[in-house]
């Protein structure tokens, strides 16, 4: 079959009775490009053109915009349980593809997310075993794709993500910014407290960079060691590096003592931003990635 044209695609979506959202996922901040009229009677907000991300976090806050921003990074089908407005949802999200010019498969480049009213069909005990069922499958995904110690991206993930981005970024002729984060003197903090401790140090860093992020689109990761990575599309060196500062701030006010640090006591970050275009650049993506940041992918 031809493809299909805007306008026809634009009644047909028009025409569905639940909310959905057409999203490009090939494009840096994931721009909504078709909305349906039902989507309205849940949203308010001007949505085409918005980052995906940013209409998910004013419909059911920033958590769970994160925790969709990494499903979508996953470009596979997925269901996730949503509460808007009071009322209950089954957020589906599923992956497009579309035939280039010479009708070879270019990969995802768009999703379409569906918000189904949580009445669904059937009986209780099938919704209940549907959920089940999903939370189960999201379990799986995670340990498959999470730092176990700090909850974030691991190493192998954040790779994956990178290259994702790398090659969006190097079609748009976009720059990527990506910020190095590593724990002061952690050796001799593991020293003092031992593992427990230095892995509960970790986590809570982990989570305080994460509630610091800007955008949902914005991933953070656990790569190895004391060192955690932040990668985000934006092009503002100045910007991100208050960005980096406040983070570091951030850190410091979770007050974790630190007996043998040489200068507040405190335990503390300190980091690096660089700003890349990869569309200038003459490496790979995971050459890049190795030689900035002496991290291997897993």
């Amino acid at each position: 079959m031809t493809g299909i044209k805007r306008r026809i695609l634009e009644q047909l979506i028009a025409g569905t009775a639940e909310p959905l959202l057409l999203v490009r996922v090939d494009q840096p901040d994931w721009p909504v490009v078709l909305a349906n009229p039902a989507f309205s009677a849940i949203s308010e907000e001007t949505t085409l053109e918005r980052p995906f991300a940013d209409v998910v976090e004013a419909l059911a806050g920033r958590e769970f915009a994160l925790e969709v921003s990494e499903a979508v990074r996953s470009t596979q089908e997925l269901s996730l349980p949503v509460e808007v407005s009071g009322r209950e949802f089954l957020l589906v999200l599923r992956p497009l593809e579309f035939d280039g010019a010479n009708g070879d498969g270019n990969g995802v480049s768009h999703y379409a997310a569906y918000w189904r009213s949580g009445g669904g069909v059937g009986s209780a005990d099938s919704e209940a075993m549907h959920h089940a069922l999903l939370k189960a499958k999201r379990r799986i995904r995670d340990l498959s794709r999470d730092d176990p110690v700090t909850g974030l991206l691991n190493g192998r993930e954040f790779g994956e993500i990178f290259e994702h981005d790398w090659a969006v970024a190097a079609r748009e002729k976009s720059q990527l910014a990506i910020v190095k984060f590593e724990l002061d003197e952690f050796d001799a903090y593991l020293e003092v407290f031992g593992r427990h401790a230095a892995d509960s140090c970790l986590r809570r860093v982990g989570q305080a960079i994460r509630r610091c992020l800007r955008r949902a689109s914005d991933v953070v990761a656990r790569p190895a060691g004391a060192c955690l990575i932040v990668l985000s599309h934006a092009s503002d060196e100045e910007g991100v590096q208050e960005f980096a500062g406040r983070i570091s701030i951030a850190v410091r006010e979770l007050g974790l003592h630190h007996p043998r640090a040489s200068s507040s006591k405190f335990v503390s970050v300190n980091y690096d931003v660089v700003m890349v275009e990869p569309g200038n650049e003459t490496v790979e993506s995971s050459k890049f990635l190795s030689d900035l940041f002496a991290v291997e992918a897993e």
